[in-house]
């Protein structure tokens, strides 16, 4: 069973006897409450203040950090990085971005980060199969919602969890998350901002789970 819990933006805690924590913030310069985490591992997609401002604040001492299109194996849990841009100019405008695929409790997670672009169908190749995908849908400075939701097609997770939207208190001028799901039924509003899941427990078809915040 994999613990995931939500600290706002892109920040993610994943955690199963190790913790992983995915684009950490650190809270004030964002306008959130900073994340109260200790991470064996922290994955840093780039370095933009509001994805990588907290990786010292929530870096467990000892701890690995990890950054840019790698392979490694960390305490028994596999990393993959594929290299993205972040923007659709390929990396003309904002640089470089990277999404890891992280193997983990016997799930597949995949982090898109800043994506700035659909990915391309060697980029999904490189991703491969994904059972919770993390992705961007506030627009601005990554893929917009239509864009999203293409990508979400193209990638097929069995569990979407938008993130990088607008939510209070967040300083960064973007989009709300309801242009992503209007029109769309497979959609589970989860009070909380925190749930578990197991290989056993994924859905049959493919659901979006909104997490609330705070």
């Amino acid at each position: 069973m994999v613990r995931i819990r939500w600290w706002g933006h892109a920040c993610f805690e994943v955690g199963n006897g190790i913790t992983l924590v995915f684009d950490p913030h650190d809270g004030e310069s964002v306008g959130l409450p900073r994340p109260d985490v200790k991470a064996d591992v922290v994955l840093v997609s780039h370095d933009h203040y509001d994805h990588a401002a907290g990786v010292k604040l929530v870096l467990r001492p000892g701890g690995t950090v990890v950054r840019d299109a790698v392979e490694k194996n960390v305490g028994g849990v596999r990393i993959r990085g594929v290299e993205t841009f972040h923007d659709d100019q390929g990396g003309g405008l904002r640089g470089k971005n990277t999404v890891y695929v992280v193997n983990f409790g016997g799930l597949t997670l995949c982090h898109l980060g800043d994506l700035g672009h659909v990915p391309t169908s060697e980029q999904v190749r490189g991703i491969g199969k994904v059972d919770v995908l993390f992705i961007p849908v506030g627009g601005v400075y990554t893929i917009d919602a239509g864009e999203a939701a293409e990508t979400v097609q193209k990638i097929a997770p069995r569990i979407t969890v938008p993130m990088h939207y607008r939510i209070k208190g967040l300083k960064v001028g973007i989009a709300g998350v309801e242009d992503f799901l209007s029109g769309k039924r497979n959609v589970i509003r989860i009070k909380s901002r925190e749930f578990r899941v197991s290989p056993e427990a994924l859905p049959r078809s493919p659901e979006i789970w909104v997490l609330s915040f705070p």
